[in-house]
């Protein structure tokens, strides 16, 4: 979630999010939160390390909260098209 979400701020959020390789997808949201990252890292230490020194530096943050995978019940399945 964000301080600020007026055009300036947002665009220095994004941009900072593209320069973090572990975050692998980034899609802003209607409602709270304002965005939901997807991010790999080896292990918990490792997720931590970029939460502590990534995740929270990242300018125009008001707030972070992480979920983390249980398992994967279904993945990458193709959108039905009919």
């Amino acid at each position: 979630t964000l301080r600020e979400v007026t055009r300036q701020p947002v665009a220095d959020f994004e941009a900072a999010l593209a320069e973090i390789p572990q975050i692998v997808e980034a899609q802003r949201l209607f409602g709270d939160p304002d965005y939901l990252l997807h991010v790999v890292a080896k292990d918990l230490p490792a997720f931590q390390r970029l939460y502590d020194e990534h995740l929270t530096s990242i300018p125009n943050v008001k707030r972070l909260s992480s979920t983390l995978v249980m398992k994967e019940v279904i993945q990458d399945r193709l959108l039905p098209m009919q």
